[in-house]
């Protein structure tokens, strides 16, 4: 393999003494592609219903995607196993389209975003010392989350940038959630514009598997999407059909009428207060921590944080985590919203090592009845 076995060691020291722009895009750009053309030959890279795993790390990925009653498949995923070809890295990516052009927009996102990520990442490294030496362990945890958070607002913006050049693909009514996560050793950075959910698996100390949502459901209604929207002449209300969805309008109230108040594309409302800046998070991954769920809104609106956490632990095949989950949303839809057309259920479960059913199985045996009821599905091909 002719590619760098280390961008840290390599790659960015090298860009750190060129520092020329066009140098830094051109080395970033390529050295980006050329990582995710060969993760995709080492079958490292996963966009469809199934499973990844490395070799070289702990992580277990099980990821599935089934159409909803609305037509084509909005969703997209992507997994990248020693993503940038760094063994004890992994990035998730989940993609919920929506309007006309929505599967184009989500698709188009899924493709460009994990490299345009990877050649963030390593310019914005470039252009630090690589060689800190930092006294206090807090020091090099802040700059680490620094140099992945200004990788992904770096990212987020210029992927908004590219889809509103594409003129192959109408975003002006139609845009996409982003639900991005980098796991490097046990440390795990969370990037989410949209109502797509990060759900953390974790195990209280009396030992009781608990959830932790790790993002926000960024909806027009939240105070400060809200305060923005209004500020920049945008208007948000519910419908009379709708009470309680609300949603962003147009000065005139007449479209789009969107659900959610951070999203790639839609185009017609970003001067009224839409935006694709992601909020950024992390996490210092311990024993205590079992794996990461990510989902679009079909698992959400029907399906608790709890819930999930459960079913997927109770999952006898952890590579078949994501569709049991998947699975049972698509049943608790029939039963919770009835006369409403299900929307598209997507879902990722990330498994961070090896774990033990013993801690947590007092818990899981007081909520036998929560899981019970999912028990008995006949998994479903996905589309």
């Amino acid at each position: 393999m002719v590619l760098l076995p280390s961008i840290l060691d390599g790659l960015a020291r090298t860009m750190s003494i060129k520092r020329g722009k066009n140098y830094h895009n051109d080395v970033g750009k390529e050295t980006a592609e050329a990582l995710s053309k060969e993760a995709k030959k080492n079958e490292l890279i996963s966009s469809s219903s199934g499973i990844v795993k490395s070799q070289k790390s702990d992580n277990l990925s099980s990821i599935f995607s089934k159409r909803g009653k609305k037509g084509i498949n909005q969703d997209c995923l992507v997994v990248w196993e020693e993503f940038g070809c760094q063994e004890d890295m992994v990035f998730c990516g989940l993609f919920d389209g929506h309007g006309p052009w929505g599967h184009l927009v989500s698709k188009r996102v899924r493709e460009s975003l994990p490299a345009s990520l990877l050649c963030n990442w390593q310019e914005t490294l470039s252009l630090t010392s690589l060689d800190l030496d930092f006294e206090i362990e807090k020091d090099r945890n802040l700059h680490w989350f620094d140099t992945w958070k200004q990788s992904f607002l770096k990212t987020y913006a210029a992927i908004d940038l590219e889809l509103k050049q594409n003129s192959q693909i109408d975003s002006f009514l139609s845009g996409t959630t982003a639900l991005t996560i980098v796991k490097q050793g046990e440390r795990l950075v969370v990037a989410n514009v949209g109502d797509s959910r990060a759900v953390l698996a974790t195990t209280s100390e009396d030992g009781t598997l608990v959830a932790l949502q790790l993002t926000i459901d960024f909806r027009p209604n939240l105070p400060q999407e809200a305060e923005r929207i209004t500020s920049s002449k945008g208007r948000v209300f519910c419908l009379h059909d709708e009470p309680g969805v609300y949603r962003v309008w147009m000065p005139n109230g007449k479209t789009p009428g969107l659900a959610i108040s951070r999203a790639f594309g839609d185009y017609c409302v970003k001067e009224f207060g839409l935006v694709s800046i992601p909020h950024v998070s992390q996490r210092n991954i311990t024993t205590k921590d079992h794996f990461v769920i990510l989902a679009s809104d079909g698992v959400w609106d029907v399906i608790s944080n709890q819930e999930a956490v459960e079913i997927v632990w109770s999952s006898p095949d952890k590579e078949k985590s994501a569709r049991r989950l998947v699975e049972c949303a698509a049943l608790a839809w029939k039963s919770k919203k009835r006369g409403i057309v299900m929307d598209d259920i997507s879902a990722i479960c990330l498994f961070f090592h090896s774990t033990s059913t013993t801690s947590i199985s007092h818990s899981l045996q007081a909520n036998y009845s929560l899981v019970s009821k999912f028990s008995t599905l006949n998994p479903t091909k996905s589309v």
